[in-house]
């Protein structure tokens, strides 16, 4: 695997704008950073830090990456946690907090507390912050979902964590919570140079449309995402269907899974099952490393779909507007700041809605070719990897060293309960 250089990006933002980073990276000082999450490989947030993490290396940090591990009983229940974090009504029992509490006992021994900064991504570790010992090391909770529909008992559950980190960062202002800590907004972004984003030749892009036996003369709308009903892809399928009564086209939905979602089987399973009296649907169950395939995928859709009924940022969003494609996308989330509407694609609430603007699109071709102009320079300007790490450095330099201005008031971490320090202490070497 290629090693990552921040001075490869030059070419696409600008020699200025690495420089302006490489000065950041200078006032936060020779620091060392742990990031931790619950999987290495499949969904947005793996992907994020496997680039991330090179990139801060490249700066000079010390950085690892760990991840958390449980048995399947600890995933359902953080499956379950995350669902009801989006606003689903799910049944939550005293057991599920338990499990939740014992699975990151277990994991405790996983954080190095001699680090300068510990990074904890969403809902799953969160629970490691009762390893913390002193004021020396900065915590960070990094929130990659839509809170603001939080079932009440999880997200009570899940703040008593939550409010002992120094930070909490989230990718839209609507997604914050009242907390007692200071908190960030930090959008996601795309490495334009990685396989999922880098320019592909014409018989590379051929090469992986033959093999999945797509059409290469007909209309391809796409939908890339995890099979999460949550991405909607039974929606998207009865929009096809729409649209197959007036244009000769077809639909591919690629996804796959990840470590911490034991549910995408089952969802994987249902939209077979819709699917079988369709002609023209290609339903690819990709492994988390087809990442070529992807790239390939996006550059051939004429119409790229993301009909999720609620998310987080959406990722695929920004790749596929990366690489020149009007998107389709529902109206929720970050969905919402990546699509201009009517100017670097559509945002819709409903299937009809969604089959209504996919026809658009296949009658209207110049008016495709021009909104995917639009999308790519937008995602250039607002959500490529140089701008993710520069408000990172910027947030490392806010939460080391805090104005200390009169006015400025800097709560203390709470104090852990007799049996948390005890569990803490047995960790000591």
């Amino acid at each position: 695997m290629k090693k990552i250089r921040l001075d490869d990006y030059v070419p696409i933002v600008g020699s200025a704008e690495i420089q302006e980073i490489r000065a950041l990276a200078e006032c936060v000082g020779p620091v060392s950073i742990q990031h931790i999450n619950s999987t290495a490989t499949g969904g947005g947030v793996a992907e994020i830090l496997s680039w991330v993490v090179a990139l801060m290396k490249d700066l000079g940090f010390k950085v690892k990456w760990t991840v958390i591990d449980g048995p399947p009983t600890f995933f359902e229940v953080t499956k379950a946690f995350h669902n009801a974090l989006h606003g689903a009504r799910i049944s939550v029992t005293p057991e599920m907090f338990e499990v939740f509490t014992e699975v990151s006992k277990h994991n405790l021994r996983k954080v190095d507390r001699r680090a300068d900064f510990i990074i904890v991504h969403d809902p799953q570790p969160v629970g490691l912050i009762v390893a913390r010992k002193n004021q020396g090391t900065r915590w960070i909770w990094r929130c990659h979902i839509d809170l603001s529909e939080a079932d009440a008992r999880v997200w009570g559950f899940l703040r008593t964590y939550v409010e002992r980190f120094d930070a909490a960062v989230f990718h839209l202002p609507e997604y914050a919570k009242e907390l007692l800590i200071d908190q960030f907004i930090i959008p996601p972004a795309i490495d334009p140079l990685s396989d999922k984003n880098r320019e592909l030749s014409p018989s590379e892009i051929d090469q992986v449309i033959n093999r999945f036996g797509i059409d290469p003369g007909k209309p391809i709308i796409l939908q890339v995402s995890r099979f999460d009903r949550l991405k909607d892809p039974l929606g998207v399928i009865e929009a096809y269907r729409m649209v197959k009564h007036w244009h000769d086209c077809q639909l591919v939905l690629a996804g796959g899974s990840a470590a911490d979602d034991p549910e995408s089987g089952r969802v994987l399973a249902e939209v077979r099952e819709r699917a079988a009296d369709l002609r023209d649907v290609h339903i690819l169950d990709l492994p988390p490393t087809s990442h070529v395939e992807i790239n390939a995928l996006q550059r051939a859709a004429t119409v790229v779909v993301q009909k999720s009924v609620k998310e987080g940022f959406g990722l695929v969003v920004t790749e596929a507007m990366w690489k020149g494609k009007p998107v389709v996308g529902g109206a929720v989330g970050g969905i919402r700041r990546q699509i201009i509407h009517g100017s670097t694609g559509f945002l819709v609430h409903t299937v009809e809605g969604t089959a209504f603007r996919v026809r658009q699109l296949l009658s209207h071709p110049e008016m495709a070719a021009q909104m995917g102009r639009a999308a790519r320079e937008y995602v250039r300007t607002n959500f490529l990897v140089t701008q993710y790490l520069k408000n990172w450095l910027l947030l490392l330099l806010a939460v080391r060293k805090p104005w200390k201005g009169l006015m400025h008031w800097r709560r203390p971490f709470p104090e852990a309960s007799p049996e948390e320090i005890q569990e803490v202490n047995e960790l000591e070497p």
